[in-house]
């Protein structure tokens, strides 16, 4: 019950100022089979930061709009625990899985559990219902660049054992997986110490002799862009890798008809065809997706799915990072001033207060974001959260040293002034602290407005999402859509700032610090 009311507390604190008021009947109208309140209900789908999952999660999305119901993308999200925990959260309602995966990564099971058997654990440990396959099998292999197979004659995976000295780099989630690196090194007794590196980014290394070998999914498209060789899995390693949408249970029977819909459709090379034409033909994943239905017929209606414009995008995003910026940094505020002014005042929690706010800044972002899943879900909550954390340790530091600082020689002619606790103060430290305090006001902004790119990953948006979806493509015009006005936004958040000085601060008090 506390877990609920909090979280609730929460999203309901920040409705307002992240989303403008709700509808209540399309929040809260039941998900009824076939009727208009299931329709009107908005349901969100996911996905996983990779080509594949964008494009799966689109086709899932225009097929359900085709069919009249409202859909929210909470797409890019940071890997299958962030997807799976949103899911059992209730954050969103679906996403593309892979059988191998749940198999492996979220049963603890071996590779010969069968699919109906899969889905039946699912809905008796979790609630949640996997649906029929697309037609596919996207598993693991291993890859080498063809230059690479012919010097060393590289066929299969267990060839790797004899070369110890290559470099491998692998996604990773592969590195850390059951059914990845830790069981294909044991199976086929491989040597060497492979690096993490972000999948998409892992072919631009094999292509310029960074890396000799990497993990990659049957059905990228940028296998055939680069050319590359997939060793045999001689000794039958990885499971099968069987795609399908993965829901929670309670949707209406009409989505899972609808969805019913796109089962067996897609088959390997059809899926390595759509990946390549978002990799090599620049297209977008609502138009592989809207070309794909429409090639098998799944779309009833004559209207196309449309995009906003670029900068209406960009515009969209950035108001969106600004609220994720400024909604934490004025909680942080609220916080670690007047606890800033505690630990000056109580100097026996000073140590205590500081180390602690300290070791939040330690935990990396991606991880803090990750823990907030499980109390706050995805999306804006747990990202400003994180972002207060954040904020915290420059704000808080900056007020207690300041305060510290303050000249011994003046607090004791306010003392003979016959000035008050408060009124020393108020008349006195804070003015004296002030440029410091704002100083580590205008650092925290600083560094939220570069964490804020990383909320990308649990679906709260921002500037981050570009970034994301870059990483997944390797496209770095893409990446700097993202990174471009974030580093202005920084800037401007610095010039800012030092308005803001200038207007507040006495010059003399100015003049003082500089010195």
């Amino acid at each position: 019950m506390t877990k609920f009311t909090t979280r609730s507390l929460c999203t309901f604190l920040l409705l307002v100022w992240t989303s403008g008021v709700a509808d209540p009947g399309t929040v809260f109208a039941p998900d009824s089979a076939g009727g208009a309140a299931g329709k009107s209900r908005t349901i969100i789908v996911g996905c996983k930061h990779f080509t594949e999952g964008y494009i799966l999660g689109e086709i899932i999305a225009q097929i359900l709009e085709d069919r009249g119901y409202h859909v929210e993308r909470k797409f890019g999200l940071g890997g299958t625990l962030i997807c799976f925990d949103a899911l059992r959260n209730g954050d969103i309602d679906i996403y593309p899985e892979y059988s191998g995966t749940i198999t492996q990564a979220i049963l603890k099971l071996d590779d010969t559990t069968s699919y109906p058997t899969v889905q039946q654990m699912l809905i008796r440990d979790f609630g949640l219902e996997l649906l029929g396959p697309f037609g596919f099998n996207n598993t693991y292999a291993i890859a080498v660049t063809p230059s690479l197979a012919e010097r060393l004659q590289l066929n299969t995976v267990s060839d790797l054992a004899r070369f110890p000295k290559l470099r491998l780099g692998f996604s990773y989630e592969f590195l850390n997986r059951h059914d990845g690196w830790p069981g294909l090194a044991r199976t086929y007794r491989l040597p060497g110490r492979p690096v993490g590196i972000e999948h998409g980014l892992a072919y631009q290394a094999l292509r310029e002799n960074d890396l000799d070998v990497t993990d990659v999914y049957t059905t990228d498209g940028d296998i055939d862009k680069y050319g590359l060789v997939l060793l045999k899995d001689d000794k039958e390693y990885f499971p099968r890798y069987l795609g399908a949408p993965l829901l929670r249970r309670g949707l209406s029977e009409g989505v899972k008809r609808v969805l019913g819909e796109l089962a067996g459709k897609i088959s390997e090379k059809e899926m390595q065809s759509l990946n390549a034409s978002v990799l090599i033909e620049n297209k977008t994943f609502r138009e592989v997706a809207q070309e794909f239905l429409r090639a098998k017929d799944l779309l009833l209606s004559v209207r196309t799915s449309s995009e906003e414009s670029k900068w209406t995008t960009m515009l969209h995003r950035t108001a969106t990072h600004i609220k994720l910026t400024v909604t934490a940094l004025i909680a942080a505020m609220a916080i670690a001033i007047p606890l800033g002014v505690l630990v000056y005042r109580l100097r026996t929690i000073a140590k205590p207060v500081i180390y602690f706010t300290g070791l939040l800044q330690t935990i990396p972002s991606i991880a803090l974001l990750a823990f907030m899943i499980p109390l706050l879900g995805i999306g804006v909550t747990p990202a400003i959260v994180a972002l207060f954390l954040y904020a915290l340790l420059p704000i808080l530091r900056n007020t207690s040293s300041a305060l510290f600082s303050i000249d011994p020689i003046l607090k004791k002619i306010s003392v003979g002034m016959g000035l008050t606790t408060w009124q020393q103060l108020r008349h006195i430290e804070i003015p004296l602290a002030a440029p410091t305090i704002l100083a580590g006001i205008k650092t925290a902004a600083v560094i939220n407005v570069g964490t804020a790119t990383l909320a990308a990953f649990i679906g709260a948006g921002g500037l981050g999402e570009p970034i994301v979806t870059g990483l997944a493509l390797n496209d770095t015009s893409l990446i700097l859509e993202g990174a471009v006005p974030a580093a202005l936004l920084a800037i401007v958040t610095e010039f800012i700032f030092e308005s803001i000085e200038k207007f507040l601060i006495p010059k003399h008090l100015l003049q003082q610090r500089v010195s």
